[in-house]
Parts: C-alpha cells; structure tokens; sequence
C-alpha cells in the first residue's frame, strides 16, 4: 500500500512538472514584425513589454514583435493559482531595405510650423483612436489580404525622401487603381475615419481585439463609420492617392498596441492570393 502511494505521489509531482512546462504555448514566427499565438492556464495573466496583455477566459492571447524587437523578450506568467513564471522568448532579427522615393513636395518632407501643429493634431486623433481597448477577438475569422496587386513598398524598409532619411515604413503598400474596393482582412470595430489626414490622407483604422488594428492610408473613400462593426471581406474603402504619396495605392498597417507588426506575415503569398 506504502509503495502505491509512493508511486502516486511520484506521478504526481510529474505530472505537476509536465503541467509548468506547459502552461504557455507560442506559435507563430519569432522574428522582428510577427505575430505570436499564445496559450495559457485560463485564468492565468501575462505581462510583456511592461504590460499586462489582454488574455480570454480560454487563456488565449496574441504577442506582437515590432520592427526593432530587441533579440529578447521576457514574459512574465501569472496562474489562476498566483504562481509566478518567468519565460524568455528569442527573437530573430531581420535584414530591411532601404527604400529612396524623390519628387516630394518639401513641405512634405520638412514641414512648417503650421504644417507640424496640423501633424500632431493629426497624431493626437490617431492615439485616442487606438486608446479604446476591445477585449474580443474579431481577429479569430482568420486574415486576407485587403486587396491584391503589384507590392510597391515593403515593411521595415528605411525611407529615403528627397535625399533625406526618414522614419521606416511600417506597412506594405499595394499599388492599385484610384477607385479599387478594399476589404477588411478580418473582422473588427471601426475606431477611426478620417478623411484627410497629412501624411496618410483617408485614413481608416479597425480594431481587431486583443490590442490588434489594422490602418488603411491614402484612401480616396470610406465606406464606414466609427463604431461600425465589419465583416471580413466586407468592402470598407476605396484606394487613393491622398496623403504624402506619388501615385495611388494602399498602404496596409498594423499594430499590436506600440509594437508595429508585418502584416504580409499573416497572409499567404500575394501571388497565391491573387490567383485565387
């Protein structure tokens, strides 16, 4: 009887250490710009980043690594039971191009004083857009890409504007016609529609949940309101050439609360998209 309860408390206290192993799961890629999928205990909480992170009553979560994620980032587990568990997750860096575009209007590239309180008045919009925090998942219909074409600017890539370096580019830019619908890669809220922003012209941003958006610049029309709830594949705007731009086209962002993620990570190839 001795050796049975012996053996049952051995199995116990394996089971219990195969349990802390897994009590987080990631998938996803590790690198600069992606996208993580996290598991957790439900009622459990994660920190990363200094914050704590949105986690659902099945203890999911999602994890956003920005352009210039350092190579570590640690994560702090807290179960439903109040044990404390530190996880430090390796992040793969990446190459960016350097991306020169000329023929800017100079006001654009080195604004006045009137230019720069429009900008941050512009900025400030923006941010109270992005305060609203939902905690749902919109984002579980999966993504799409918003419309598919010719790439003419990538994610990461340094700018170069009339000969002057400037903040990297932190979307993908998909050349299209003035006019062409574009759709909403998943579901979500709509917390921004702006009409003529500076630098982005129509601008259009939908919260997906968890702390994740989409931004849609440069656009020529928007067919949603704030507080619109939007459907995946659903037409939400019209590509343009508002903005700081040289011809027409979408430019395709997205945040993770301040962490500027890649969203061509979470598409198939624009090729495959396209034939489809």
């Amino acid at each position: 009887m001795l050796l049975h309860v012996i053996r049952a408390i051995a199995l116990a206290g394996l089971l219990g250490l195969a349990a802390a192993a897994q009590a987080l799961e990631l998938t996803g890629p590790q690198r600069q710009g992606g996208l993580l999928a996290g598991v957790i205990e439900p009622g459990g909480q994660v920190e990363a980043f200094g914050q704590r992170i949105p986690v659902d009553e099945s203890g999911r979560f999602v994890l956003g690594l920005g352009r210039d994620a350092p190579a570590s980032v640690r994560l702090r587990v807290t179960t439903a039971a109040g044990e404390v568990r530190e996880h430090t997750l390796s992040v793969a860096p990446r190459d960016y191009e350097i991306q020169r575009i000329d023929g800017l209007p100079a006001n654009q590239v080195s604004p006045d004083a009137e230019t720069l309180a429009r900008i941050r008045a512009d900025a400030a919009r923006v941010r109270e857009a992005r305060r609203r925090r939902i905690d749902e998942r919109h984002f579980d219909a999966g993504w799409i890409w918003p419309l598919t074409g010719p790439i003419s600017g990538v994610y990461g890539s340094q700018r170069i504007l009339n000969g002057k370096p400037r903040q990297p580019h932190y979307g993908i830019d998909i050349a299209r016609a003035t006019g062409t619908p574009v759709r909403a890669p998943s579901d979500g809220v709509v917390t921004l529609a702006a009409e003529d922003l500076f630098f982005s012209g129509g601008t259009l941003i939908v919260d997906h949940g968890q702390g994740l958006s989409s931004s849609f610049l440069h656009l020529s029309r928007i067919r949603v309101e704030p507080g619109d709830v939007v459907r995946q594949g659903e037409v939400i705007a019209e590509v343009g050439a508002t903005g700081r731009v040289t011809g027409a086209h979408l430019d395709w962002r997205m945040n993770w609360f301040d962490q500027r993620i890649d969203p061509s990570l979470l598409v198939p190839p624009m090729q495959e998209a396209r034939a489809q």
